[in-house]
């Protein structure tokens, strides 16, 4: 598997991916177009998009920061889920750099919730229980009660107050119109 960065909407692949991220993702999980625009060349964004033998496959759109890393959303096509794809993606990123990994994932409120984090358990991701609101991504949302899952071991409320009040203003803050 091959991940390219791109840094620019203009590049080739985005179309593909903006796609996907629209399906995979309701609106209250995602940004819009212009947003996604403003935060494309900031340093520690990373927006992926995952290639098998030349052809599109999925997302890891991810932030890089001096002490972790946090995965923003990650999909995979629908026709390509259930073999493999995403445990080797997440194992090679895991495996790439030291630094720990934060995700977000919804409540196990429901079978595919439950599947979700089963997934990530698998992968050694740990469920934290904290309380935790991820913001809006647009101003006239609402926050959504999330959980933090992290890599390779659980994080403290300290540890979380410290992503929530170092990290959220510059994944969140970056919200536009």
């Amino acid at each position: 598997m091959e991940q390219i960065r791109l840094t620019d909407i203009s590049q080739p692949w985005f179309d593909r991916a903006w796609a996907l991220y629209k399906e995979a993702f309701p609106l209250n999980e995602r940004r819009l177009l212009k947003s996604q625009t403003s935060i494309m060349c900031h340093p520690n964004y990373h927006f992926e998009v995952i290639l098998q033998d030349a052809c599109f496959l999925g997302i890891l759109f991810w932030w890089g920061f001096d002490d972790l890393r946090f995965i923003e959303h990650f999909a995979i096509l629908p026709e390509c889920r259930q073999k493999g794809y995403g445990e080797r993606l997440l194992e090679g990123f895991k495996q790439n750099d030291s630094r720990p990994v934060i995700l977000e994932v919804e409540r196990p409120t429901g079978e595919i919730e439950q599947r979700r984090i089963q997934f990530y358990e698998r992968l050694g991701f740990v469920l934290n229980q904290h309380y935790y609101e991820q913001p809006a991504y647009q101003e006239e949302g609402q926050p959504m009660q999330l959980l933090l899952m992290s890599y390779p071991l659980g994080i403290s409320d300290e540890d979380m107050a410290h992503f929530i009040k170092d990290y959220h203003p510059i994944i969140y803050g970056l919200k536009l119109n």
